[in-house]
Formats: C-alpha cells, structure tokens, sequence
C-alpha cells in the first residue's frame, strides 16, 4: 500500500510541478533532483534515522522520474523532446547499462586501493 500510494502521489507530484505551477519539465527535474541531494547529504551531515531519508529519497524519485520522462516523450510545443516512448525507453536503457558499467568498475577500482594490492 505505501508503495502503491507513494508512486501514485509522486507521478502527480511531478506532473502538478512541472504543469500546473508553470516551472516546466525540466526545472521541474532539477528542483526534485535538488530535493534528493539534500536527503543524501542529511545522510552524511545529520542523525536523521536512516529509514526515514531512504522513503524520503524513495518518494522523491518518482516525480524526479516523471518529469525525466515527460522531457523525452512530451511534444515539442510542450517543452519536450518528443522521442516517443521507444526511443525514449531505448534512451533510459542505454544510460542505466552505462552508469551499470561505470559504477562496477568503480567498486572493482575501490576493492584494490582498499586491500592495499596494486592490480590491473
């Protein structure tokens, strides 16, 4: 039900945002990518439980999403890209393989330096 009720309100979150307050797609996406950065950085600047700024940051993601998407499937005329939702799905596909491949070999990199072996 939490989950249900949190993707729910946080697609019309972010569609109330960008449309019916004028801020538009993508300072709409900056304005909850900026909400995210201040939950992770109360993770490493404060005591807040950690449980509460995971829902916070979970909440939050959905009407980050939504305005993302909007960016790329929205017409022109409506500050979009228009790709469709294909290519914009193919899109959202390609970055995630990518931040997949950079984040493992990052942790790869991380694992060595903190064994203390030189490896390649």
């Amino acid at each position: 039900m939490t989950i249900l009720v949190s993707n729910t309100l946080g697609t019309a979150l972010g569609d109330f945002v960008a449309t019916t307050t004028g801020v538009g797609f993508e300072r709409g996406a900056l304005i909850f990518a900026g909400l995210i950065a201040l939950v992770a950085g109360a993770h490493f600047l404060t005591k807040i439980p950690g449980s509460v700024l995971f829902w916070a940051a979970y909440v939050l993601t959905r009407p980050l999403g939504a305005t993302l998407g909007d960016i790329l499937t929205k017409p022109h005329a409506e500050g979009g890209l228009a790709l469709g939702r294909m290519v914009s799905s193919l899109v959202i596909a390609a970055v995630m393989v990518v931040l997949i491949i950079l984040t493992s070999r990052r942790s790869g990199i991380s694992e060595v330096v903190t064994r203390g072996k030189v490896t390649k």
